[in-house]
């Protein structure tokens, strides 16, 4: 196969073009959210916004993530990974930018929409991407590494949030989110489609929206294991976000630290999190998802309990970095739904 590597002989050019580019995505992705976990303090004291209308910044970009996800989960089916990724990539690089010239809650509304619309449509194509791109006994530990990658993108954000925040204010961090465009030219040079996904198409037999829904309702079983995963998703998507996105500024607010303090408990948290998916990602392959998937989630929300308690920074970077760990599960989650029977089928990689 032109595109996919024999097994023990390394990885394919296609393979590393693969990681590479989705690592960046995901890298760059992270960065998004971070930017907005940081200024989000400084957000509501520009603008003079209530508890209740800067939460809703969070649900709408969930929202935008969503039909993000979904537009483009169809869109890739149609005219191919490569070229979806990387218009969800310059949708949501954009997004961000415009961010820097937002005046009025509205238009943060607005561009959230929009930024939360090509990070979901980003994340689902990135992580096909890997799926039809490597055997089934590798998917886990790519992706892994995918994740990790993405994590240095979150460091990055925690360093430039320190940096640019007390000295040109929330606007022009924001401005660093244009980066992302770069990613684009490289990703359409060199990126090509997996052979699976091009026997897909050549056969007429792409995972077409309605193909997919229907596969999984087909049997009882089934029907109770999608509707399952989907209530895990969706509990899992807004713990994760609205715990990442308000943090920083509770933690800022509860042991009176400015954004260069919070910066370095951000980062020892994501740092946690890339053990953790490290971690992951091997007990999947070896072991299976579930009881891995049922150790982090019940570990991840008593430590969220225990972060309330700290009471010093020592403190507060160990509980970071253990809670990140554990909270990793949320990046590997799709592993997991992709891996149950029946519904593994659903990612063409049999």
């Amino acid at each position: 196969m032109k595109y996919i590597t024999q097994h023990n002989h390394g990885l394919s050019k296609n393979q590393k073009w693969v990681i590479a580019s989705t690592s960046s995505g995901f890298a760059l992705e992270n960065m998004d959210v971070l930017f907005l976990s940081f200024a989000m303090s400084s957000m509501i004291a520009d603008l003079h916004l209530s508890g209740g209308a800067a939460g809703l910044i969070s649900s709408i970009t969930n929202l935008g993530m969503l039909v993000g996800g979904i537009c483009f989960g169809i869109l890739g089916d149609k005219i191919g990974r490569v070229k979806t990724f990387s218009h969800t990539v310059l949708i949501f690089a954009l997004a961000t930018g415009l961010m820097a010239f937002a005046n009025n809650i509205y238009e943060i509304y607005a561009l959230r929409f929009l930024t939360g619309i090509g990070a979901g449509g980003e994340y689902g194509v990135g992580i096909a991407l890997i799926a039809e791109n490597f055997e089934s006994g590798r998917i886990g530990k790519m992706t892994s590494i995918a994740a990790v990658g993405g994590q240095i993108g979150a460091i990055f954000a925690a360093l430039i949030a320190a940096w640019i925040i007390p000295t040109a204010g929330w606007h022009a961090l924001f401005l660093v989110g244009i980066v992302p465009v770069i990613l684009t030219v490289f990703i359409r040079r060199h990126l090509h489609e997996s052979d699976q996904f091009l026997q897909a198409k050549k056969d007429e037999k792409g995972s077409l929206l309605r193909d997919v829904i229907k596969k999984m309702f087909s049997t009882p079983r089934l029907a109770f294991q999608s509707l399952g995963l989907m209530v895990m998703m969706t509990v899992q998507i807004a713990g994760y976000f609205g715990l990442m996105n308000w943090l920083p500024t509770i933690v800022q607010k509860q042991l009176n630290l400015n954004v260069s303090s919070s910066s370095i408990w951000m980062i020892s948290t994501i740092v946690g999190m890339s053990i953790g998916m490290m971690t992951f990602g091997n007990i999947f392959d070896h072991f299976g998802p579930r009881r891995a998937f049922a150790i982090f989630l019940i570990g991840s929300a008593v430590m969220v309990y225990v972060l309330s308690l700290a009471q010093n920074m020592a403190t507060l970077l160990i509980i970071g970095a253990v809670m990140g760990f554990l909270s990793a599960l949320y990046i590997i989650s799709f592993i997991v739904m992709m891996s149950l029977p029946g519904l593994k089928e659903l990612s063409h990689n049999d």
